[in-house]
């Protein structure tokens, strides 16, 4: 195994998806890896794609500085969480005011190939690091809050779209499929991505468990006191290193001739933090923080992960696959198909 992330092209190890079939000897390569994540607690400029886009390179280096392989950033970095808009939807209504709003939204978001989508790879290769960020995604006319991740040679390595948009969140994003939901084999470990609510699916979960999910990210806006007892839910009964990272933001992020900005109290927090990280025993290892924007590097010894699955492995030794089955339909649910 190379000790320099250069050394791997990341084409070559991440296009491979861990599934039930992964052979138990891919384990042993990380039994005495130590990796360093950085997580991110930063706000957005809501509607403002390359201000956002310029932070994240600042944040990114910032955070290679510090020694992280890996970088995380929270739910809807780019393209924006708009908290407390309603882009006028009322049951039964829709206005003229929110159609127009949906576009600003519409205009901030970006293409997995697109040229936004390349610089943040771009910023990757630079830094030789990991990025893995959530975004709002544009595919045709439909939005979805999705996470992108990058190699460390600047190419991407695939996206997770978050299967159920919460509440409000319906009305501006579409339901992703099985087809993305990737734990990602590379240099630093498996990884992939479970965006805020989708955490509280334990079907979600357990499906991540069983592709040997070691560093289990978990982008969110949710800054509640109650976030962090489910981060440590999935770390004990995973038995893996949970990681979260939260938007700090404040009603000052948004454009200055928008409504919440021009509020009197348009420099209030909207997001508050609340990042944090638990090892595979459920002991926090990143307290959260409330306070302001930060970068903290957390470090996980994946060998941890060995010793905690001796007496629980919640799809392995500590499961009853006589009793209980979970099938999981990872095909691409295309609306329309043609045969020709």
């Amino acid at each position: 195994m190379a000790e320099n992330l250069s050394e791997i092209g990341s084409d070559e190890i991440a296009s491979y998806m861990c599934s039930e079939s992964c052979p138990d000897v891919l384990v042993a390569n990380f039994v005495n890896k130590m990796v360093r994540v950085g997580v991110v607690q930063a706000g957005s400029f809501v509607y403002d794609t390359k201000k956002t886009l310029d932070k994240l390179e600042k944040l990114v280096a910032e955070a290679a500085q510090k020694g992280a392989q890996l970088v995380l950033f929270p739910e809807a970095f780019i393209g924006g969480y708009p908290k407390g808009l309603d882009f006028g939807v009322k049951l039964g209504s829709r206005s003229n005011e929110g159609r127009e709003e949906f576009k600003r939204y519409f205009d901030a978001s970006i293409d997995y190939n697109g040229y936004e989508s390349d610089m943040i790879g771009e910023v990757a290769r630079k830094n030789n690091v990991y990025v893995v960020v959530g975004v709002v995604e544009r595919d045709g006319c439909t939005l979805y809050c999705s996470v992108f991740f990058y190699g460390p040679d600047g190419n991407k390595l695939g996206k997770h779209r978050k299967l159920m948009p919460t509440a409000l969140e319906r009305v501006v994003w579409g339901f992703g499929d099985g087809s993305t939901m990737p734990v990602l084999e590379t240099n630093v470990g498996r990884f992939g991505a479970v965006i805020c609510w989708e955490n509280y699916m334990p079907l979600l979960r357990t499906s991540m468990y069983s592709k040997g999910i070691q560093l289990y990210l978990a982008p969110t806006v949710d800054d509640r006191e109650s976030w962090l007892p489910i981060m440590r839910t999935i770390a004990m009964e995973g038995r893996c290193f949970v990681i979260s990272a939260c938007q700090f933001m404040h009603a000052s992020s948004y454009p200055s001739d928008h409504p919440a900005y021009l509020d009197p109290q348009h420099d209030k927090l909207l997001i508050r933090g609340g990042s944090c990280a638990v090892n595979p025993m459920g002991e926090v290892i990143l307290e959260p923080d409330f306070t302001k924007e930060k970068i903290a590097i957390v470090e996980c010894d994946l060998s941890e992960i060995i010793a905690a699955k001796f007496d629980l492995d919640t799809v392995g030794h500590y499961a009853r696959p006589d009793i209980f089955q979970l099938t999981v339909n990872e095909k691409p649910q295309n609306p329309v198909t043609l045969d020709k």
